[in-house]
């Protein structure tokens, strides 16, 4: 017969090291707590290991040895007959816990029975308490979950369930900790006796509950340890074997670390009760008490279920939030879709969503960038703006996530001044198209329960990283942090980048068919005027009448002129460049009086009127600004009724100028409306009243008015068309 040693590894073999807390076997004790005995058996019910302290606690007529049935042991019918039930219900070697109460002698047990990795496993907790007590702190405890399921948020959740357990079990201190995204965790709600110094609003270190305990927290939801003082009994039998695991087991021993730390705190007793949420540990109800204290097992499986209404309830508000987050961003993302699918300018299109877009990223600011442009919504100064726009155009993946300043480029962590959270969305390389959500950094002031490092020193295990000698209040301001992305966000980012990325898809996939229409209309539309003006140099060349041979080769050739024209001004605006303008002081009055002068001598039966002011000054290029109100009379003669009189006015408003052309027309249906400024519309092309026209005229003067700062819009009332562009005035555009 052998004793199973507290911990297989040799003392000493640690080097000081934070993997010291990590890398300690805290699920094979080899000893338990002694309010109580423990017995193991295998699945045939072989006595295999039992604790030093049976014979004593349990009354035994005589030393327990290897092989034992439960019966030859001394265990009562009662147990014998649970322990068989155990066996029989074992699955894969595992069964839930059963329970009674018994009694040996004068002392009352609770007999927990459990079976784990093929073993049965007996444990007998001395209880004090008395039965009608215990059923009282049950309706306590039944109370307790009533009232977690009336309340409408997190924070309430948690202050309800550690009143509530404090009020089931006594304790002189309950708290709730909430972890964050790097395993530290916040004390967020507290129940304590009126003495004590509070821990509220504290924030622990994630290494205070290392790896293999949060495993151990989220197997065995709750751990009491009622006396920091006892000393370990330690587990007879299993010669040659490995240790009982004891993962499950609610007198298992604990870390000899564990107790040092609760030593510090001045702690006599402690009962921890885990919140986990989709296999994952969310939070802990940790409960303290300065002097030794026995909670009954009835008790603690009370409140280890309202722990878990606990965990379902903030699950249910977590998914409500999460889901009305999702919704809101999914209408988002329709309405940044039909824009970038009904106009020409992709800048345009998002910046008019900025606001939205930046709403549901969570963020404080976003930078849209397109094609060389960079559009800002927020503060974020326009240097910080550059520096961070350019250090995305060579990276090579379409999604970027950044929190700290340690993961932006070394040459960007000072450029980027306090923007240091960022999460871009690259949805069209060609263009070098980004969205980039920006976050501020988060400087901190965070309340420590003591400083979070660890000294190293020689304890039970030889030299360590100990816990911290002191839980004094330690305060630490946090820099070089912004607010991570909760993975909600992030997958809002990502299906905003799916969607966006279909969308340029097909936007590249009209531009390739409207390169390859534009391409068979020049090769027709050339070929007319070209053949015109090499038949009128034939008719010269026989001494024709020159004056109408003139005329032709006049129209052909501006005819021509007009096409690749426009055809150079598509290329810009497709390659994302600015059609480039001189801006000057202009009037407007004299550009509309020359442009109407010359469609009335090249169209005699051109009915125009204009109803104008003496001078209507604007800030722009004259040239781009002819060319829309060229395009705009053109427009209005095309598609209005034949031989139907055309109304030019210019109106002068405060701090805008308005210039306005109506012809009388049918009214444009709703559909077309949204790509009327696209080129090559199902409306110009084709039109048997401009045979050569592709619908690029609309097109380039809307992309002429964006640069210009200006608006078009379409209007229909009483059998008219009316197109309105409206200039900001020369003093208001240089303000």
């Amino acid at each position: 017969m052998t004793v199973s040693p507290p911990y297989p590894q040799a003392a000493g073999a640690f080097q000081p090291t934070l993997d010291n807390c990590a890398d300690e076997p805290i699920h094979i004790p080899g000893s338990i707590q002694p309010h109580g005995a423990m017995l193991v058996f295998n699945h045939v019910g072989e006595l295999l290991a039992w604790s030093a302290n049976l014979s004593a606690v349990l009354a035994l007529q005589q030393a327990p040895v290897l092989g034992m049935s439960p019966a030859q042991v001394g265990l009562c019918e009662e147990v014998c007959t649970l322990i068989a039930e155990c066996m029989g219900e074992m699955d894969g070697g595992e069964a839930p816990p059963m329970m009674l109460e018994t009694a040996i002698g004068p002392v009352n047990f609770d007999c927990i029975i459990h079976a784990h990795q093929s073993m049965v496993i007996v444990e007998y907790e001395c209880r004090t308490h008395r039965s009608e007590v215990v059923s009282s702190f049950a309706l306590k405890a039944h109370a307790g979950i009533e009232r977690l399921k009336r309340q409408k948020s997190i924070i309430a959740l948690l202050q309800t369930a550690v009143d509530q357990v404090r009020e089931s079990t006594g304790f002189d201190r309950v708290m709730a900790y909430r972890f964050r995204h790097d395993d530290s965790g916040d004390v967020v709600a507290e129940a304590r006796e009126a003495s004590l110094d509070p821990y509220l609003g504290r924030r622990y270190p994630a290494s205070d509950i290392p790896a293999q305990a949060r495993r151990l927290y989220t197997l065995s939801t709750l751990r009491l340890i009622s006396d920091v003082s006892y000393a370990p009994v330690p587990i007879l039998g299993r010669t040659g074997a490995a240790p009982v695991d004891m993962s499950f087991c609610v007198l298992r021993s604990v870390s000899p670390i564990h107790i040092e730390y609760l030593q510090n705190m001045g702690v006599h007793a402690s009962m921890s009760i885990s919140i986990v949420i989709n296999g994952k540990l969310w939070g802990l109800i940790a409960c303290h008490h300065m002097t030794a204290r026995q909670v009954p097992y009835s008790i603690r499986m009370a409140a280890d279920v309202m722990a878990q209404v606990l965990a379902s309830a903030i699950h249910s508000l977590e998914l409500k939030e999460r889901t009305a987050l999702v919704e809101q961003a999914a209408e988002v993302r329709t309405r940044v879709m039909e824009s970038l699918l009904h106009q020409d300018d992709v800048m345009a299109a998002l910046t008019m969503h900025a606001a939205d877009i930046a709403n549901s990223l969570g963020a404080h600011a976003l930078l849209v960038l397109h094609s060389g442009r960079v559009h800002i919504h927020g503060d974020v100064p326009a240097e910080q703006a550059a520096a961070i726009a350019g250090s995305v155009q060579n990276e090579a993946s379409d999604f970027i996530e950044r929190s700290t300043v340690a993961e932006w480029p070394l040459e960007l962590q000072k450029a980027c001044g306090s923007w240091i959270g960022a999460l871009g969305i690259r949805f069209d390389l060609a263009s070098a198209g980004w969205l980039i959500a920006l976050r501020p950094e988060q400087a901190e002031m965070v309340r420590w329960a003591g400083r979070p490092e660890k000294a190293v020193k020689s304890g039970p295990l030889g030299d360590r990283l100990t816990p911290r000698g002191s839980f004094d209040e330690w305060r630490q301001t946090v820099v070089g942090k912004a607010e991570p992305w909760e993975p909600t966000r992030l997958l809002i980012a990502r299906q905003l980048l799916s969607e966006m990325n279909r969308a340029s898809l097909a936007r590249h996939d009209q531009n390739e068919k409207a390169r390859a229409y534009l391409l068979a209309m020049l090769g027709h539309d050339l070929r007319n005027p070209l053949q015109t003006i090499s038949m009128a140099a034939s008719v010269l060349e026989l001494g024709g009448a020159q004056q109408m041979v003139g005329q032709r080769i006049k129209a052909s050739s501006g005819r021509m002129e007009r096409l690749i024209s426009q055809v150079l001004d598509l290329s810009l605006i497709n390659g994302g460049m600015r059609l480039g303008s001189n801006a000057a002081d202009v009037d407007l009055i004299p550009v509309v009086h020359d442009v109407v002068d010359e469609f009335r001598t090249a169209k005699p039966g051109i009915a125009i009127e204009t109803h104008l002011p003496p001078a209507a000054l604007v800030r722009g290029d004259r040239d781009r600004i002819a060319q829309v109100i060229s395009n705009l009379i053109s427009n209005a003669n095309h598609h209005g009724k034949a031989n139907g009189q055309i109304d030019i006015e210019v109106r002068l408003d405060g701090e805008a100028t308005e210039f306005s052309i109506r012809n009388v027309g049918d009214e444009i249906d709703e559909l077309t409306v949204k790509t009327l400024y696209d080129p090559f519309k199902r409306i110009s092309v084709n039109n048997a009243r401009n045979k050569g026209g592709m619908g690029l005229g609309l097109h380039i003067s809307k992309q002429i008015l964006i640069e210009h700062g200006a608006t078009i819009e379409y209007s229909y009332a009483a059998a008219h068309v009316t197109f309105t562009v409206r200039f900001p005035n020369a003093s208001v555009s240089q303000a």
